[in-house]
């Protein structure tokens, strides 16, 4: 009779495995959407495989669930060893002491990797192994908290934080097919739990012991807070060989890739920002001068140290130069390149080592992050008149390279020529020409739009890419500003590309008479820089309905220096009449906020966010109805266990008390008497479970399961709404042990 029973056991428990496999595999799958394939996917799966297979195995033999946990735990370890022991193991597969130390080291630089870098890192070997044990350890916990705990809810809990995880660090499209797959794989581990759990013996899943419901309780609490407390530091490595700058959520890595971070719906506030200038400065992290037809690279200077300063800003003897002090707060941006103003002549409050490159001023770390920093800038900002820039050319500054583009003519080149000199056809001057520029990138005739690139195939900055961009007139910050700099120099003149942030939006914070703009995340810029002789870098702005365009007034306006508005850092217009800050009024809608963040917003993200949390709330109302549904067939086909059990839980639901030490006659003659359970009906179910538990089989009883629907109606009557709602939508009996009837009827099950 063993064999035969054991049979059945062992198919509902290789089940319940595979159903907990697919479940964590598809919890993982997202991870695709941070770390590039490789590897390390397959080796995690098979990391899963292992260990949930020795688990499986151990129970088939019958061992206790500590036998479970050392046997899975040693699987694990030897893997690991295996994997990533470097020749340190004995015999290959027993950790040493020299194994261990290697634990700290792969883990600090895994760790650095995902803090400074962005997505999508690739899986080393530091990596592979904190996904590959992490994996491992998610595996462990999913099987005892499922099948050996039986508490399925806490690690759908578990499962859904992890799933999330990369989709809150690195927002994008939704992937309805995978999460189509994790929902599934979720809804087949429950269901397949509830078979189970009502079809296993006392000496099965009913009788095994259980890890205590504050260990699985915990298990869930630690995924919820690994979703809050990793994601914002998911971001991944700037290599130092890329070349296409891409803010991923809150980072930066040199490419001009922005177009799937700006369209990413979930934003955050990168940063505050107050200055004592007339208008809040833009905010750069890098600068791309060398352009090889396809990609912007960034500068690549000698770093010196910050201590050492910065060299005072030189221009012409009357060009008159402004100083101020911009204070920024950074919340939430991670990334070897420090935001600031432009150019920089002093930086206070800052913490850590950090270097500058001369050249552009920027300023950088390979140690130190800009997370949590609070710190003052010291800028002087140009003001040359009209005039003077007029009477300036642009020419390439001392000590850089050309600043061309490649040599050879090519039929884009040419095209982007031809466009230009018919632009620029009537203007006389440099400055003239780029104005010209921008006035004609900032014309109806163009439009802002983050949609347009990818349907019409031309989302990049390369030459193709911008001769599409100039012929379809609608793109976003990449196209302008790569457009406008590669127009420029085919013009003759130098020309860069800066990324940073716009100024943001004010507050009614006010710190020192200063407002306080908040700058969030879907404020990414990039705009283009020309150099003139005697002046330096005059930043420009020709994204259409974004910031401020350059203009300079004429040095016959009587106090014009100072009532000047900056943009970019460094150029000035007229400013504009505000009871904002001067100078915002253009990169703000009807009602004040920033283009650039309106345009940015996906109503498909939130949209998916509020499908997997209210999907996560009913969960636990449909697995009840599933057991329900299930109990009733059983007791349909004669179950005198399972119509008690589900009497026992809808009791339970319902917030009345069934002690596991309470006969079912004295609990049926207390529900009848106290809780409105009709007579008859109770009298039936108990009948059924007194015969099965004391004569050892179960008698088929007649109209068992409608008998369960009545009782059922009755005491659901009796209860008031708030009961009836909490069993609804929290059923308490899914959080309790079952209820143990007397004599063989657990063994009927």
């Amino acid at each position: 009779m063993s064999t035969p029973e054991g049979g059945i056991r062992r198919r509902p428990q290789a089940t319940l495995a595979i159903a907990v496999l697919l479940a964590v595999v598809t919890a993982l799958m997202p991870l695709l959407r941070v770390i590039s394939g490789g590897a390390w996917l397959a080796t995690a799966l098979g990391m899963i495989v292992a260990v949930l297979a020795a688990g499986y195995v151990v129970r088939w033999l019958r061992r206790p669930a500590i036998i479970v946990s050392v046997v899975e735990a040693a699987v694990w370890l030897v893997a690991m060893t295996v994997l990533f022991g470097g020749g340190t193991a004995l015999l290959g597969v027993i950790p040493t002491p020299d194994t261990l130390r290697q634990v700290p080291l792969l883990m600090d630089a895994a760790l650095q990797q995902i803090r400074d870098g962005a997505a999508p890192l690739d899986a080393g070997p530091a990596l592979a192994f904190l996904i590959v044990a992490a994996a491992g350890l998610l595996a462990i916990a999913m099987d005892h908290v499922v099948v050996t705990a039986r508490m399925p809810l806490l690690a759908t809990v578990g499962l859904l934080a992890v799933y999330l995880i990369p989709s809150i660090a690195v927002p994008s499209g939704i992937d309805l097919v995978g999460f189509i797959a994790f929902a599934a794989a979720i809804l087949l581990m429950l269901a397949v739990e509830t078979a189970t759990r009502d079809r296993s013996s006392g000496s099965g899943a009913r009788g095994a012991s259980r890890v205590p419901a504050g260990t699985a309780a915990a298990v869930g609490t630690a995924a919820i807070v690994a979703a809050v407390a990793i994601a914002p530091v998911m971001p991944a490595p700037q290599s130092a060989g890329s070349t296409v700058i891409a803010v991923r959520g809150n980072t930066i890595d040199p490419s001009l890739e922005l177009g799937q971070d700006l369209r990413r719906p979930q934003e955050v506030e990168v940063l505050t920002l107050r200055s004592d200038a007339p208008a809040p400065p833009y905010l750069r992290a890098v600068t791309l001068s060398e352009y090889d037809g396809d990609e912007w690279e960034p500068d690549r200077g000698v770093p010196a140290t910050l201590e050492a300063g910065f060299d005072p800003v030189i221009v012409d003897p009357d060009v008159r130069v402004s100083e101020y002090t911009a204070t920024i707060e950074v919340r939430n941006f991670v990334s070897p390149w420090l935001p600031i103003p432009y150019p920089a002549v002093g930086i206070d409050g800052l913490d850590g080592e950090w270097s500058t490159i001369e050249q552009n001023r920027t300023v950088l770390s390979r140690q130190s992050s800009p997370q949590g920093q609070d710190y003052s800038v010291s800028y002087q900002v140009p003001r040359p008149t009209l005039e003077q820039i007029r009477e300036t050319d642009a020419s390439v500054p001392a000590g850089s390279r050309s600043l061309q583009l490649p040599e050879g003519e090519d039929e884009a080149i040419g095209a982007i020529r031809e466009t230009a000199l018919a632009v620029t056809a009537s203007t006389s001057t440099d400055y003239d020409a780029l104005v010209a520029l921008q006035r004609w990138f900032r014309s109806p005739d163009f439009e802002y739009s983050l949609v347009a690139p990818v349907n019409d195939g031309f989302d990049g900055s390369g030459l193709e890419a911008v001769q599409a961009f100039l012929e379809e007139r609608s793109g976003y910050c990449v196209h302008f500003a790569s457009a406008f700099a590669i127009m420029a120099r085919t013009l003759d003149m130098p020309s860069r590309i800066v990324v940073g942030y716009l100024p943001g939006a004010p507050t009614q914070e006010q710190i020192d008479r200063q407002t306080v703009h908040t700058v969030v995340s879907s404020q990414l810029h990039a705009w283009p820089e020309v150099h003139f002789a005697g002046i330096g870098w005059v930043p420009f702005e020709p994204t259409n309905s974004l910031g401020v365009p350059t203009g300079f007034a004429s040095g016959a306006v009587s106090g014009s220096a100072d009532s000047l508005t900056p943009d970019a850092g460094g150029a000035a217009s007229p400013a504009p009449s505000s009871s904002l800050a001067p100078g915002m009024t253009d990169g703000l809608d009807e009602s004040g906020a920033p283009l650039d963040s309106r345009v940015a917003i996906d109503p498909t993200g939130p949209v998916f966010l509020t499908i997997a949390i209210a999907l996560a709330l009913v969960l636990p109302g449909l697995w009840r109805v599933v057991r329900r549904r299930a109990r009733l067939r059983e007791a349909d086909a004669g179950d005198a266990a399972a119509a008690w059990q589900e009497i026992v839980d809808t009791a339970a639901d319902l917030g009345i008390s069934s002690p596991n030490g309470e006969s079912p006659r004295a609990l049926g003659r207390r529900l009848v008497a106290e809780h409105g359970a009709p007579a008859a009906e109770m009298g039936v179910v108990v009948g059924a479970i007194e015969r099965a538990s004391y004569a050892g089989a179960a008698d088929h009883a007649p109209d068992l399961a409608d008998a369960v629907r009545a009782v059922q109606s009755g005491l659901a009557a009796r209860a008031d709404r708030r009961d009836r709602l909490s069993a609804a939508v929290v059923p308490r009996s899914l959080l309790r042990r079952g209820y143990r009837a007397v004599g063989g009827a657990r063994q009927a099950r």
